[in-house]
């Protein structure tokens, strides 16, 4: 019997969100050493990067909304609290510059930093920042990035290729097997 691991995975608003259904299906793979219980968090501006339709049917996907359809007075659950419960990890991948600039400073200002915002340190949170040439390679973004990992999450690095919008260079979020990769890492050092 294979060991089971709830996992939450979280996309922003960058083009790599176009690989979320890939990454699901990459650890649902029955040959990997974990079962994996997967439920998926999504911002409003990563829903311009897939079709719904594109989940499979036994993933739950998560936004803004759904924080708020459940909770009308004290004492109704908190999903935002609830999911990192839940969860033995969270990965977010993609982490697009905006997001990664909100997690390094605290705003917690949609469903998925709320998610992040309340992460139990003691679990691990591994993400794949994925941006534009010139953007990952502005100096703030590794003063953020080192923050993060200074918090104890860990990075999943970018690569270097030519990006959607034609530019090439660093920026683009890991491939997927390197997530996956990543993923069972953690958790084997984890356990």
């Amino acid at each position: 019997m294979k060991p089971e691991r709830n996992v939450l995975i979280a996309a922003t608003g960058s083009v790599a969100t176009i690989k979320l259904a890939q990454l699901i299906r990459e650890l649902s793979d029955e040959r990997l050493p974990f079962k994996f219980h997967i439920k998926v968090l999504i911002t409003e501006a990563a829903k311009h990067f897939f079709e719904l339709e594109q989940i499979p049917e036994n993933v739950p996907v998560y936004h803004n909304r759904d924080e708020w359809i459940n909770w009308n007075k004290r004492g109704d659950p908190v999903l935002h609290i609830d999911l990192g419960k839940w969860a033995d990890m969270l990965v977010i991948a993609p982490l697009s510059a905006n997001s990664l600039s909100k997690i390094a400073t605290g705003i917690c200002d949609n469903f998925v930093m709320c998610v992040v915002r309340a992460w139990d340190l003691q679990k691990p949170l591994l993400f794949a920042p994925a941006m534009n040439t010139r953007m990952y390679d502005h100096p703030i973004t590794r003063e953020q990035i080192d923050k993060l990992t200074s918090w104890g999450y860990q990075e999943i690095p970018c690569i270097s290729k030519t990006l959607m919008c034609g530019d090439t260079g660093n920026g683009a979020m890991a491939e997927v097997p390197t997530i996956v990769e990543a993923v069972l890492n953690a958790l084997k050092s984890a356990d």
